[in-house]
This record gives C-alpha cells, sequence and structure tokens, in this order.
C-alpha cells in the first residue's frame, strides 16, 4: 500500500495537485488495504503529494483499518461527532488550512460532502482524478492476480453447481438457492453482484430477473455470477440447453461462441480496445442478429465487478500485460431465450489467459 500511495502522490505532484480527498470505498480498500461498506458514513484518505495521507474512518473501524496495515494517521470519530471538524482540526495541526488545488473523485463524492470539504478549503480549485486511479487499478500485480484467479476458479465451481441442480420442473430461485449455498460452503460471503439464473425465453433478457420460471424441455439455462474474495471479484456467464436443442438454438450458440473466440484471440498487448468489441460484432451480425446484441463486449474488472476500461468499440486505448476485464458477447431473442458465453480475461506477456475455465462448446443438460 506504501508504494500505491506515493505512485498517487507523485501523480498528484506531476499534475500540480495540492492534495486528493479519495472517498469511494475501492479506492480507499486499494490505497489502504481495508475493505469496508460505509453505508451512510464518511471514510475518506487525504493524501498529498509529498506528505503522510490521513484517514478518517468511523471510530468503531479504526482499529481495523489499522490490522489492515494503515500506519499513518487516523482520524476515527462517533456517530454524534463533526467528520468534517475532526478533519479540520488535524489539518490545522498540520498548517494545511490552504490548498490551491484539490482533487475528488467526481462521481464518487456527492455534492454535500463536496460542499463541506470545500468549507475546509473554502479557496480551493476543484480538479477529478479518477483518472489518476483507473489507470493504476487497470494492472494488476501479482498478488491482485492471484486472488482474482481464486475468485475465477470458485465462479466456475458456482456455474457447475448450477448444472448439478437442474431437473425438470425445477425453479429458477430453487436453483440459484443451491448456487449461492455450495459457495457459500466454500467460504464466499458475497456474490459480485446478483446471481442470475434464467430459463427459457427469460434468458433473452440480458438483465433478466430469476423467479419462479420452471425448467423445461427445450429451454436455454443461463448463468451469470461471482463471487468477491478478498476484496477482488470474478464473473463468469455460461448458457447450456436442458434436454434438447432445436437448429435455431445451435445456430446462435455457435454464432456467439465463435465472435467470443475470435475477440479472445484478439487479446494481446498492444491490442485496440474497440477492436475486441468490433469483431465480435461484425460476427453476429454477419450472421444476421445485430440488433440482438444490445451491449459492449466486456468491462473492465478487479476491485469492482464493473470497472475501467469499457471494452466498448469506441475505445481507442491499447491493451496492456497485467489487465484484467470480461468478454461476454451475446444474442438475445425475448420470443425464445438468449445466449451470453463470458469469460475473465488476463493480458499476459505475448498473449492472454483465461481465468475462467467451464467448458465453453454447446452442452445439452440431460
Amino acid at each position: 500500500m506504501k508504494r500505491r500511495l506515493q505512485k498517487v502522490g507523485q501523480h498528484l505532484k506531476e499534475a500540480g495537485i495540492d492534495a486528493a480527498f479519495i472517498n469511494g470505498k475501492e479506492n480507499f480498500f486499494y490505497l489502504s488495504g481495508f475493505h469496508t461498506d460505509p453505508h451512510e458514513r464518511l471514510i475518506g484518505l487525504l493524501v498529498f503529494p509529498e506528505e503522510a495521507p490521513i484517514a478518517i474512518v468511523p471510530g468503531m473501524e479504526s482499529g481495523q483499518l489499522r490490522e489492515a496495515g494503515w500506519q499513518y494517521e487516523v482520524i476515527g470519530y462517533a456517530d454524534h461527532e463533526d467528520p468534517w471538524a475532526k478533519l479540520g482540526g488535524s489539518l490545522n495541526k498540520r498548517g494545511k488550512t490552504a490548498l490551491s488545488v484539490l482533487g475528488i473523485e467526481k462521481d464518487v463524492l456527492s455534492y454535500g460532502r463536496t460542499e463541506s470539504l470545500l468549507e475546509l478549503f473554502p479557496e480551493s480549485e476543484i480538479l477529478d482524478v479518477a483518472g489518476i486511479l483507473n489507470e493504476m487499478r487497470v494492472i494488476k500485480d501479482a498478488s491482485e492476480i492471484e486472488i482474482i484467479r481464486r475468485a475465477a476458479e470458485l465462479a466456475d465451481y458456482g456455474v457447475k453447481a448450477g448444472v448439478e441442480a437442474l431437473k425438470a420442473g425445477v425453479t429458477e430461485m430453487e436453483v440459484l438457492a443451491k448456487i449461492e449455498y455450495e459457495l457459500k460452503k466454500k467460504g464466499v460471503r458475497e456474490m459480485s453482484f446478483s446471481t442470475m439464473v434464467l430459463f427459457g425465453e427469460k434468458s433473452g433478457q440480458p438483465h433478466g430477473s430469476p423467479g419462479d420460471r420452471k425448467l423445461q424441455k427445450g429451454d436455454f439455462v443461463l448463468f451469470d455470477l461471482g463471487v468477491v474474495l478478498e476484496g477482488y471479484t470474478s464473473d463468469i456467464t455460461r448458457t447450456f440447453v436442458y434436454q434438447s436443442a432445436n437448429d435455431q438454438q445451435k445456430e446462435i450458440y455457435e454464432t456467439v461462441l465463435k465472435a467470443q473466440k475470435a475477440s479472445l484471440e484478439m487479446s494481446k498487448p498492444g491490442s485496440r480496445i474497440g477492436d475486441l468489441d468490433q469483431t465480435a460484432r461484425d460476427i453476429i451480425e454477419s450472421a444476421g442478429y445485430g440488433d440482438k446484441f444490445p451491449h459492449r463486449i466486456g468491462h473492465g474488472m478487479g476491485i469492482n465487478v464493473h470497472e475501467f476500461p469499457s471494452m466498448s468499440h469506441l475505445n481507442d486505448g491499447k491493451l496492456k500485460e497485467g489487465m484484467v476485464y470480461t468478454i461476454e458477447p451475446g444474442i438475445y431473442d425475448p420470443a425464445i431465450g438468449g445466449v451470453r458465453i463470458e469469460d475473465d480475461v488476463l493480458i499476459t506477456k505475448d498473449g492472454y489467459e483465461t481465468l475462467t475455465n467451464v467448458p465453453k462448446e454447446l452442452q445439452i443438460i440431460e
């Protein structure tokens, strides 16, 4: 964490920013090692170019922050206390009563909290530092990759548990419950997002909601799930057919699989990010399903299950070693259902590695 804080400080110095208030729980974790959900309470790190940072957290969590390895100043506050007043007192002791340029996470810090921050520094110019943190977080180090790899293995396990729970007449929610129960037994406390189990025509909704739909012969079965492990996420989608598949289902599946494989093959250092999306999109369009692929090819992944970069055809950025993201083309027809195939992908020195490894060839579950 010390190295990360020093790197942020160097970026702030180069950008002419006197301090940055880091408020988002994901970046707070990235820079402090402490993973918490503050709910309505304030957490934050005040990071300077060349001075020791300050952390402010609810007093009941200050010990946990220390246990996570934080070696710098901690301001703890009780629920009846004003955290901004306590932060101001600490800054006064340091002689930090005026800053020309102050960095914030523009899309995270609320308007009300921005006002409170500006009461401490009324003459400050506000700049967004999210880009600095995004560029740092997009390249994973060896320890982050190891955790994500294990999170991906648990996602694989979740899909396998879902397949084992399939039987005629079972509901989406019953299968979902089985998946999460089996993962809980493996020590998983939190899912990356609301687990998705969709049968039949409901699989034609890219972000459908599981319910009491019962499994029938000939249904598509779509699983989309991931876990949170030691602060990092995973995300996998697999689609199966129950008992029998017709020609149209097979055509849709093979088209999505072809698109996914083509996009994966472009995954190597130096590739333009947008080309991965466009390659898959061209394959799906040429098969006549272009209007049924409504989302981008994928997204960055790490502490957040959806993070920088957006894997859109408009993205001119380049892939770099150490990036982790998803590749997840899909075709969705509300009348018959849909197919999505998603893997977590790590960019290596020479190419890529898929971290999720449930087989992708069409499987008809008997």
